[in-house]
């Protein structure tokens, strides 16, 4: 049985000082699914795409093991309405889509990509804080100053 880790943005960024090999539960086998992976390189619309950051390349594959990719997802919340989740991961979904580039891989589901379909994922480290962010996200109106929560365009 697949296990699952979530990470809410702020131990993201603890994580990004410390390190990641303690304590990992891993998934004995991808699945199916995993098999119909579809990549940032296929042929389908840009805009039906999430584009990774250099900088988000590097760090995913400084801090995943085996299976493990990168989960965003778009809750009901925070500031502005909506808010990016981000959490490793290691089992994928029938609904999901995976962006893969150099390597690393994020995954969104169908009903989360509606809301960040076109923007970039980027990894920013800050002597406050490190973490992933949505950047240049097409579907949002605004969002709030810390860059977690945004509105979307109707």
């Amino acid at each position: 049985m697949a296990a699952v880790r979530g990470l809410s943005l702020t131990a993201a960024a603890l994580r990004a000082v410390a390190p990641w090999a303690r304590g990992r539960l891993l998934a004995a086998s991808r699945g199916p699914q995993a098999r119909r992976e579809a990549s940032s390189s296929s042929p389908e619309a840009g805009e039906e795409q999430i584009h990774l950051t250099a900088s988000c390349v590097q760090r995913l594959l400084e801090i995943t093991e085996g299976s493990e990719f990168l989960r965003l997802e778009v809750e009901g919340g925070g500031c502005s309405g909506f808010q990016y989740k981000f959490s490793l991961d290691t089992v994928i979904n029938p609904d999901d889509r995976v962006f893969e580039q150099g390597g690393a891989r994020v995954v969104v589901d169908s009903d989360s990509l509606a809301f960040v379909k076109g923007a970039q994922v980027d990894f920013s480290q800050e002597l406050i804080r490190s973490s992933f962010q949505v950047l240049n996200n097409p579907q949002a109106q605004q969002g709030c100053s810390c860059g977690s929560s945004f509105s979307i365009k109707l």
